[in-house]
């Protein structure tokens, strides 16, 4: 009899254990939530389990129940920044998350150039980490993993902004934060999920690429790698959809590196994702993105051309691109080290096209119009109002060509927010080209100090 009593008595532990409401890791204490939104908050439990959430930001009192399935979800809505909050999530058993947030979310996605840190002995990493305590700022880091299928949950934690957590943080995802809270003087939540080394195609969902003949062929020619997935989703699935369903103000990007064999489908393989992760948060959220840098690449033109990929891809709606051809010290590292330098120029995409509080245009000029008349091409800029500068005597990296398609090095001079580019040896130019190459470096700025974007007239 004894024995029956304690079977039952275990069993029931044991239903109540398997009961008990349980959160993603992604809802936990410090983090922060999207201010002025309505934000998801979901978990799991016994099924018909009633689940209530108590924010402490209001009276508001929030009532669901766990379906067949055991999932429960529910929305709560946020007021305007501010905090530290409590929220208590009541089931059969109690959670409180404390420590919150409501401030802006963004997310810190790409390859190395993106996860680079301190412990990459990043030196502006390693200066900036004694200073670096701010507890308006949050980090959450999603670990590596892959997985064949949509994952709902990530082993990671929400952490507070100081020394001992920045340094293993992504330097541009640190820096742009730390602009952000500044200048806007909210809460910010910043959260990492990169992998060096992987191409675009494994973080965008699979029926995607392979529905895609041209993605996937290109996806086909990605060889396998020691250190990185290359495979379609499978960093996507693991990495980038359990983060789904939690609220955010937009997402940071930096890579392309991996993707300069296969340029020619980049842009369509790039805004596809883009719109693949719009799709999945449900949010037609600011997209804003790092052009890769000058290096010396073994093909000819492979990284000029990926650059010029990405300079289409700016053109997809709420996207903006952070030219970084001068930020290079460096043409045989594909590390540029000038992290900081970099968040800066993407936190004035931010501040100026999402948040409105810059009026300036803080986008690289680039043509607007290209005229071939009376032995010269007229290169009229847009993004250059104030007129353009150059850092040094000439103009170096300017190329024209005639009919033969033949390029030569031209000799260009500023006239307004005109360039004006002309060749001896070419009396009929047909075609004009600027930094086309996979190192050069520009030395023409606007008065905003950001580099003129390359450019080519042809297509050839």
């Amino acid at each position: 009899m004894k024995q029956a009593l304690l079977i039952i008595l275990l069993s029931a532990l044991t239903i109540s254990a398997q009961a008990r409401v349980r959160l993603p890791h992604i809802l936990s204490s410090h983090m922060v939530l999207q201010q002025k939104s309505e934000v998801t908050f979901w978990g799991w439990a016994n099924p018909g389990e009633k689940v209530t959430i108590k924010p402490s930001w209001d009276t508001t009192v929030y009532t669901t129940q766990a379906g067949s399935g055991a999932g429960w979800q529910v929305y709560l809505k946020t007021p305007t920044s501010g905090g530290p909050y409590t929220v208590t999530i009541q089931g059969d058993n109690l959670i409180t998350i404390e420590d919150v947030l409501i401030g802006e979310v963004w997310v810190c996605g790409g390859q190395s150039n993106m996860e680079w840190s301190g412990d990459q002995k990043l030196k502006q990493s390693i200066e900036e980490a004694p200073k670096s305590a701010n507890a308006a700022i949050r980090f959450f880091y999603v670990p590596k993993a892959t997985s064949a299928f949509p994952q709902e949950d990530v082993e990671a934690r929400w952490v507070v902004c100081d020394s001992a957590s920045m340094i293993h943080f992504s330097a541009i995802g640190y820096f742009f934060g730390k602009q952000l809270q500044q200048q806007l003087g909210t809460g910010v939540g910043l959260i990492n999920s990169n992998w060096g080394g992987t191409p675009a195609e494994t973080w965008t969902p699979a029926d995607v690429v392979n529905q895609n003949p041209f993605l996937s062929n290109a996806a086909a020619q990605q060889a396998n790698m020691q250190y990185w997935p290359v495979k379609p989703a499978i960093a996507y699935n693991a990495m980038i959809y359990p983060l789904t369903r939690f609220a955010i103000a937009g997402a940071i990007w930096y890579q392309g590196e991996s993707n300069t064999k296969t340029n020619a489908t980049y842009t369509s393989l790039f805004t596809s994702m883009i719109d693949a992760w719009r799709l999945a948060w449900g949010k037609q959220f600011p997209f804003y993105f790092v052009q890769i840098a000058p290096f010396k690449y073994g093909d000819p033109l492979v990284g000029a051309l990926l650059r010029e990929a990405q300079t289409k891809a700016a053109s997809h709606p709420n996207t903006g691109m952070a030219v970084i051809a001068d930020l290079v010290n460096d043409t045989n590292d594909i590390h540029p080290t000038l992290k900081k330098e970099v968040a800066l120029r993407l936190a004035n995409l931010a501040l100026s096209k999402t948040y409105a509080r810059l009026a300036e245009n803080w986008e690289s000029p680039q043509p607007q119009q290209i005229i071939f008349q009376n032995g010269e091409a007229r290169i009229q800029l847009k993004n250059a109002a104030g007129g353009l500068m150059n850092r040094g005597d000439a103009i170096p990296h300017f190329e024209l060509a005639g009919a033969n398609r033949q390029f030569v090095p031209a000799t260009a001079t500023i006239r307004g927010t005109e360039i004006i580019v002309v060749a001896k040896e070419i009396l009929q130019p047909v075609a004009v080209r600027y930094l086309f190459s996979n190192t050069a470096m520009p030395t023409l700025f606007n008065k905003n100090g950001l580099p003129v974007n390359l450019f080519r007239s042809d297509n050839w």
